[in-house]
């Protein structure tokens, strides 16, 4: 099965450089819906499994158009499920705060070098925000299923998502970049999940998401189609 993960477009705490969280009511930046369009045209016109999302809002922002795009058709209308599982990072007392200022605070390091020893403030830990996300992953995955599983996420959730598939510790997943409405996909059909797409902004994936699940052994690199 191949998994989709998709980061929210660009937001409004995106633009005034803030630590949004999970703080109510942070919708799409100008250009956020206007990435939100294009990722509809990006993702095309195929059958998801499921589509799973965080419950912020600038996620069921991120994948409206596209959701409407497909409701317009004549194949299956797609309803996304809300997964708290998925969610953003309580980032506690860090949340609703700038970034210039947050950067300038002693557990920065920490987050920086050694996530996986965090614990924000009255919040979580980078630790406990994979372990649930990774949950909310594997039990949505069902080998059998011939479309893709969809997921509208968040930059730190998504990048602890592939350190684990990558066999990275959490402590290297800030070498892990996730742009704004990028889309990543990861393959689950081995017993190991390998990596097809990473922190795409550019390329039309319906393709890749249709094709034929490359479950042959590689080596060299790999044969392409």
């Amino acid at each position: 099965m191949r998994v989709v993960l998709i980061r929210h477009a660009h937001s409004q705490a995106n633009l005034k450089g803030v630590l949004s969280g999970r703080r109510p009511n942070v919708h799409l930046s100008k250009a956020g819906i206007e990435q939100s369009k294009d990722l509809a045209r990006r993702l095309g016109d195929f059958i998801p499994h499921e589509i799973r999302i965080s419950p912020m809002e600038r996620c069921l922002e991120t994948i409206t158009p596209w959701l409407e795009q497909k409701s317009n058709s004549k194949r299956v209308k797609p309803k996304p499920i809300f997964d708290g599982g998925l969610t953003e990072v309580d980032y506690g007392d860090w949340s609703g705060k700038k970034l210039s200022v947050l950067s300038r605070n002693k557990l920065w390091t920490v987050v920086q070098n050694t996530p996986s020893q965090m614990y924000f403030p009255k919040g979580e830990g980078i630790l406990q925000m994979q372990s649930r996300a990774l949950h909310a992953i594997h039990k949505s995955i069902d080998k059998k299923a011939k479309g893709p599983l969809v997921i509208v996420s968040h930059g730190d959730v998504i990048k602890s998502i592939i350190a684990s598939a990558l066999g990275m510790h959490l402590d290297e997943f800030q070498r892990i970049i996730i742009d704004p409405s990028s889309i990543s996909v990861l393959d689950f059909s081995m017993e190991k999940p390998r990596v097809l797409l990473l922190n795409d902004v550019r390329a039309v994936v319906t393709d890749l998401l249709t094709g034929k699940t490359r479950n042959a052994n590689l080596l060299g690199g790999g044969g392409g189609k």
